[in-house]
Formats: C-alpha cells, structure tokens, sequence
C-alpha cells in the first residue's frame, strides 16, 4: 500500500504518494491528472519504489485560493518540493501531457541533481509549432468560454483542438465551437468553476516559454515521446518540435495519448507494452 505524505508549498499543499520498492524510484505524474490515473502503470514496476502526486488545485491538493490560476512554473516548484520532501535518492521520471510540460520545466528551472531521466510524453507545447499563435488563441478562447458558459462548452471545443490533426487551420480560434452534445457533455451552465484542466492550467501551459539552454544543460536525460496512434494530433507535434528545438531524443510509444492508462477514466490503452517499452527507455 502506498503511504501518503503532504508538502507544503507557496499557496498550496501538495499531495504524494510513494509506493516502497527496490531499485531506483520512478515520478510518474500528469496535470491535472492525479495520482490515481497511474494505478495501473505503477503496478508494472512493482520492482521499484513508485511516486505519484496530485497537482495543485486537483485532487488532493487544494490552492490556498481555490480555482487559481497556476502556470508551468509554479508546477516546477511543486516538483522539486516534493522531490526534496520524498528523498528517494536517484529517480526517473515518467511525466504526460501537461505534467510533461510542466516537467520539462521543473527541469529547465531546478536542475535537479537526482532526477536521471526525463520521458516527457506528449507535452502540447506549442511553443516551437508553426501554428503557435492559433493554437494559442485558442487556448484562450477555451479559458474564456470556460469562464463564461461554463464547462460543457469550453471542455467540447478542448476535445475538438487535441482531436485536430495536423496544424490548425487560420482562423480556427474564431469559428464556433462544436455542440456539447455531440460529446455527452451538458448544454447547460451550472455555475461551478472547479475544473482543474479548464480553470487552473489552460492558458498557462501550452504557451510556457521553455529554456532550451537551461534543459541542454541540466544532468538530466531527456527524451521526448509521442504515442505512435496520436499521428500529427497538437501534443504529439509539440513533443516532436520540442524535440527537434533542443536536440532531445525523440521516440514513440505503444498507443496514443491515454496509452498507459488502463481502465482508469474508463479509457483503455495499452498499459503493459507501454510499460515494457518505457522501461526499455530507462534501461538505457
């Protein structure tokens, strides 16, 4: 069983959870995906002491102002508080979609010694994308309709953008969005701004500038993956230009962006070759 500790850190408290094991620990994190969504990859590397947390102002991880606005930087010194708070010694780090960035950003910021490894999985970065300026108008449109219809409508034109193959055509940030329904979503607005994705990380994370001297010079190992069934879809283009910006490594995974989930969120990928070829990456 996991033990749970808490850390605190500027304007919130941060919830992790370590899982004992031997060998060097493995971070496997997400935004605002929380611990949970990794119950399943965890249980693939039973041989190695697990950490896994909850980003602040999801789950567990209440923000001193509930509902706040964090940018990837903020997330960077969460890591690295709970990084030094867990001191398991030497660790890898498995890190997707916005916990890639926000990752990519702890590494650039902090770096730190005892981290070895950094798989950043599908990180939508749009900052080396030559569609950046839509996709970023985008984003804040998305923010924008979250805060003025509600989560219905901004969570449809969210589907919409990661769905999008390929880059966003001129002008797609002005079209409307598509019906809520389409997706089983409510038409309707209740009120409620507590969605962590829409509310707390939309517009600060695909538009983070990251420091590519910061990164190349960091003791840590990165490498870029996308999932080999995402095709040219807005986070798997952004891990192959970060890629190609840095000179990082570039690989890919066994399925698309949920590839390592296995049931939770009712979403199936492909857990376990996703786990045998992330610890291939490791190994090396």
């Amino acid at each position: 069983m996991p033990e749970t500790r808490t850390v605190a850190t500027a304007g919130a408290t941060i919830t992790y959870d370590v899982r004992p094991g031997a060998g060097p620990a493995l971070f496997l994190l997400g935004s605002p995906m929380e611990a949970a969504a990794f119950g399943t990859l965890a249980g693939h590397f039973g041989d190695r002491t697990v950490l896994t947390y909850d980003p602040r102002g999801a789950g567990r991880s209440p923000q001193a102002e509930p509902g706040a606005e964090a940018d990837p930087a903020q997330h960077a010194d969460d890591l690295q508080a709970v990084l030094e708070s867990a001191a398991l010694g030497p660790i890898d780090v498995f890190a997707t979609s916005g916990g890639a960035v926000n990752a990519l950003a702890w590494i650039g910021r902090h770096r730190p010694e005892s981290v070895r490894t950094l798989v950043a999985h599908e990180p939508p970065v749009a900052q080396f994308l030559p569609d950046r300026d839509e996709v970023n108008a985008v984003c804040a449109d998305i923010y924008a309709t979250y805060r003025a219809k509600g989560e219905g409508a901004a969570m449809a034109k969210f589907i919409a953008l990661v769905s999008q193959r390929g880059p966003l055509p001129a002008g797609y940030a002005d079209a409307p969005g598509p019906d809520p329904a389409a997706f089983g979503l409510p038409d309707t607005d209740d009120g409620s701004r507590t969605n962590p994705l829409l509310g707390v990380n939309m517009r600060g994370c695909g538009r983070f500038e990251h420091d590519l001297d910061a990164l190349r010079a960091a003791p840590t190992r990165i490498v870029l993956a996308s999932g080999a069934a995402s095709g040219a879809e807005l986070a798997a283009r952004g891990a192959e230009t970060f890629a190609a910006a840095g000179g990082f490594e570039h690989v890919l995974l066994p399925g698309g962006h949920i590839g390592f989930l296995g049931g939770e969120h009712g979403q199936q990928g492909e857990p376990e070759a996703f786990a045998a070829a992330l610890r291939d990456i490791l190994a090396h």
